[in-house]
């Protein structure tokens, strides 16, 4: 089989068997590692002659020492800012050039040949010398820990996604039977009291349902690649304002579209819009007004849920989107915003939240013009 890549503009980037451009890259790293650790193995030798022969140039050469003097200690700046050495090698490094390269400078001034200020760039060259250590090993130690963190983070998401998968599939599975025997109880009762009791557990668990439903789309948006296709944005959003005027009639329910396409994955795009219509439900009252509202701005295709609730605070704009994070009287599980953002970064997009001037929020999940976008 052959497969290939194309850029933005249709032109085939690679093409080939997958296994054989696997192999040429895999051949790629490794001949640009042992290159690598070839340079960094002549790093040392290299610089060890360079530094002798001038070095010796400075015994011999009369009247010209402090060209090759600073030729020493450049290179061995140079050799250890590339390719830091032990701390205690440092020490004697340094202590040794600091020998060799002094010792001619001193004698020639003893002997008058030599001005002795000249003999006064021994310490201050050493002097810098080390500094330029310290900044070395402060950025060495920085880049650790940078590491180490980045490390850490990655590992700690790691075992959030684990987590998350694994509870929202072993959610399933129990709520499924709890679900089906609370609505055989619910048919055989009798007493009102008894199955309005019954009607709550089956609210519960609805909402119990819907939880792990959201965890899985979460799981799913981060996880499965996108297969993007042109879809008509204004029928998406009409098809879901009816679902929902079905499960929120009391909210005033209008969209806002024209007839726009855009290129992406329609079940997920779907999911992202369930979520943040599902957030403005929350956080408006009963008679609440709710538009969904597609736009083209800026070569941006935007995909907009605004509600006349409450808004949002100032301070909880900037997480809005952050997972588990859910602020307010009507705070919810966390997730449906972290699903929007999920599945705006899946389409190499972005998503912002702000106040309505006149009341209410605005979320919005932006497609970039590079998803292919345009007016039907």
């Amino acid at each position: 089989m052959t497969v290939g890549l194309r850029g933005a503009d249709g032109d085939l980037i690679e093409s080939g068997p997958p296994r054989a451009r696997t192999g040429a890259w895999r051949a790629r790293t490794v001949r640009a590692a042992g290159s690598a650790s070839l340079r960094e193995r002549l790093l040392l030798p290299a610089w060890g002659v360079f530094a002798a022969v001038n070095a010796a140039l400075m015994y011999i050469v009369v009247g010209a020492e402090t060209i090759p003097f600073h030729f020493v200690w450049v290179s061995t700046a140079v050799a250890y800012g590339l390719r830091p050495w032990p701390l205690k090698m440092m020490w004697l490094t340094c202590l040794a050039v600091t020998v060799v390269t002094g010792v001619p400078l001193v004698l020639r001034a003893h002997k008058g040949e030599l001005d002795w200020q000249e003999a006064s760039e021994i310490p201050l060259m050493a002097l810098l010398f080390l500094v330029m250590v310290w900044h070395v090993r402060r950025r060495m130690a920085a880049a650790a820990d940078a590491r180490r963190l980045a490390e850490s983070e990655h590992l700690a998401r790691e075992r959030q996604r684990r987590f998350v998968r694994f509870a929202s599939h072993e959610l399933r599975t129990p709520i499924t039977i709890a679900r089906g025997f609370t609505e055989v109880l619910a048919r055989k009762q009798q007493d009102p009291a008894d199955a309005e009791d019954v009607e709550v557990v089956l609210d519960e668990l609805d909402k119990l349902e819907g939880i792990a439903a959201r965890l899985l789309a979460l799981m799913r948006s981060d996880e499965e690649s996108v297969r993007a296709e042109d879809v008509d944005l204004a029928a998406l959003l009409e098809r879901t304002a009816r679902r929902w005027r079905a499960g929120a009639p009391t909210r005033h329910w209008s969209v806002d579209c024209p007839e726009l396409r855009v290129w992406a994955d329609p079940s997920r795009l779907e999911i992202a819009v369930d979520s943040a219509v599902e957030n403005a439900v929350r956080h408006t009252e009963e008679d609440g007004s709710i538009v969904l509202r597609g736009r083209i701005a800026g070569g941006e295709v935007f995909v907009e849920v605004v509600d006349d609730g409450m808004g949002i605070a100032p301070g909880h704009l900037p997480l809005v989107f952050e997972q588990f994070h859910s602020s307010g009287p009507h705070a919810g599980t966390g997730l449906g915003l972290a699903i929007v953002r999920a599945v705006a970064e899946a389409h190499h997009g972005r998503v912002s939240a702000a106040n309505a001037p006149e009341g209410g929020a605005v979320i919005s999940l932006v497609l970039p013009a590079g998803t292919g976008t345009g007016v039907a």
